[in-house]
């Protein structure tokens, strides 16, 4: 039998509905954030709003994080995908500013997206890069992410560690 046919047949093929979001800003589960803050300690959000902020200092839309120095050690929990941005541009970012301010830490939540050029490029170069072991929640979702999410933290180094972070 054809794959495709029997993945239709055995509704495995489709997710419509129960992954499908055109939201890009999903809050970041609290817990999920509380173990990180444990570990790093943040000082600022990079990508918030008035209502989801997870430090004292933040950056929203409107003071567009991208065009902004960063400095001190940042959580960001970027937008995926926006007419605005793209998740690559976060990460480029980050990535860079970590090599040019020794002060600088940034703990990104991101897909696990290793076929696209940037990944190799940047998150590959990363400080550390921590595997999430189970499927994340954002905000008041019912259904966890359907595809793999990791924690890479850039920071200056000359060596990438891999791990697994279990929620």
């Amino acid at each position: 039998m054809d794959i495709v046919l029997f993945l239709k047949r055995n509704k495995m093929a489709s997710f419509t509905n129960k992954f499908e979001s055109k939201k890009q800003d999903w809050t970041t589960p609290k817990s999920l954030f509380d173990k990180l803050d444990q570990e790093f300690h943040f000082e600022w959000d990079l990508a918030a709003d008035k209502n989801n902020a997870l430090c004292e200092r933040s950056y929203t839309k409107e003071d567009d994080s991208l065009k902004q120095n960063w400095d001190g050690v940042c959580f960001l929990n970027p937008p995926f995908n926006t007419k605005d941005s793209k998740v690559k541009d976060w990460i480029k970012k980050a990535y860079l500013d970590t090599q040019i301010n020794e002060n600088l830490i940034v703990v990104m939540i991101l897909p696990a997206r290793t076929y696209n050029k940037y990944y190799h490029e940047y998150c590959m170069k990363a400080a550390e890069i921590k595997f999430i072991c189970g499927r994340i929640k954002f905000g008041d979702n019912k259904h966890g992410l359907p595809q793999p999410i990791l924690i890479c933290i850039f920071k200056k180094s000359n060596e990438t560690k891999f791990s697994s972070f279990y929620l």
